[in-house]
């Protein structure tokens, strides 16, 4: 995970600080919701802060830079945890009832006369999420920056509506989705359907996979779901998800499966590499991080790695959308590369190491 200089929200989002508008609490501590390194961040000391990310790689990214995390209990105003704290930021994500559901979350951790500030770029949705935090803790004062807005709230005790802080702390929650096979929550990628990626991938996927298998970005167990289904050779599997929430889904949801299949579950950055080694690889590898803006060089790393870690002759089969580049890599890694299926914008790749490559 990189630490990008440019990251406009957490820049802003310490921007009232550095302004004189808000003040950083001399005593209690302050809880960072979502929290990412960077700039912003480092441009002065931040005494008492704990850190809390669901995301590996920018959890990873956290802890090189010695800040200190935490993780938190539920966010329902009844069971909230009994540390608070006079201050919390947030970095909302872009999904609203994952957002909602947090905003809950930052009131339930907030201690009496405490703050609640969060920022968003303009154009992942910062209006709604300002008025989302004025419905659920009243008037709220922002300022514009970097095409960025920051927004808090005024001096709390508890939220004003207890019942729209539990009806949103729940937005969130596991449910059941296509027809109770699969658990999922929003905010997780495609997290109310089959994503259309991943199903044309798992229709080609061939009978004659065999052997030691692993799924990069396995979400909430979808792919790794149908591999078994489809391949009965297939002797174990491992998951690999860099989002904690989407991990604790994909353990329940493979558990439903009559599979006598061992397998096991990491929360983990797949572009540090793997210590494993495998004989089938299937991947929908991420093209964005925690925002917007494309990053095909993941879906590169993945490529990388997941040739890294094959056996000679280990076989990875791998979805994308059309117009990403990863034909270079993917001759580069590969000893065979070829094309099963384009449709829809995406396109279905088998690539398999040359057996003379370790």
């Amino acid at each position: 995970m990189r630490v990008d200089p440019s990251d406009d929200a957490l820049d802003t989002l310490f921007q009232p600080f550095a302004d004189g508008v808000l003040s950083w609490p001399e005593h209690g501590g302050v809880l960072f919701l979502r929290a990412r390194d960077g700039v912003g961040l480092r441009q002065r000391p931040r005494p008492g802060l704990v850190c809390e990310q669901d995301y590996k790689p920018a959890l990873d990214a956290l802890h090189r830079g010695g800040l200190d995390t935490i993780e938190l209990e539920s966010a329902d105003p009844e069971q909230a945890a009994s540390k608070r704290y006079p201050l919390v930021l947030v970095l909302p994500p872009r999904q609203r009832d994952e957002a909602r559901a947090l905003f809950a979350q930052a009131i339930a951790h907030t201690a009496p006369g405490g703050r609640v500030v969060a920022c968003l770029r303009n154009d992942e949705g910062a209006r709604s999420g300002e008025d989302d935090l004025a419905r659920i803790a009243g008037k709220v004062a922002s300022l514009s920056k970097r095409k960025c807005r920051v927004f808090w709230t005024p001096p709390l005790d508890g939220a004003p509506d207890p019942q729209l802080a539990r009806q949103w702390a729940a937005l969130d929650a596991p449910r059941e989705i296509l027809g109770g096979r699969f658990r999922s929550r929003p905010g997780l990628f495609a997290w109310d359907r089959v994503d259309p990626a991943s199903a044309l991938l798992a229709e080609h996927l061939p009978a004659d996979l065999a052997g030691r298998a692993a799924d990069l970005g396995a979400g909430y167990g979808y792919l790794s779901a149908e591999l078994l289904a489809r391949c009965p050779r297939i002797t174990a599997l491992d998951l690999y998800e860099a989002q904690g929430r989407a991990v604790q889904l994909a353990r329940i949801n493979m558990q439903r499966i009559q599979s006598a299949v061992p397998m096991e579950f990491f929360w983990h950055d797949v572009t540090a590499g793997l210590s494993k080694r495998y004989d089938v690889i299937v991947s929908n590898p991420p093209f964005h991080a925690q925002g917007r803006e494309e990053r095909p060089d993941i879906g590169r790393r993945f490529i990388a790695v997941a040739a890294e870690a094959l056996n000679p002759g280990g076989r990875l089969w791998l979805v994308a959308n059309r117009h990403l580049p990863y034909e270079v890599v993917l001759d580069e890694r590969f000893g065979q590369v070829r094309t099963v299926a384009q449709q829809g914008g995406f396109k279905v790749v088998e690539a398999i190491k040359a057996r003379g490559r370790a």
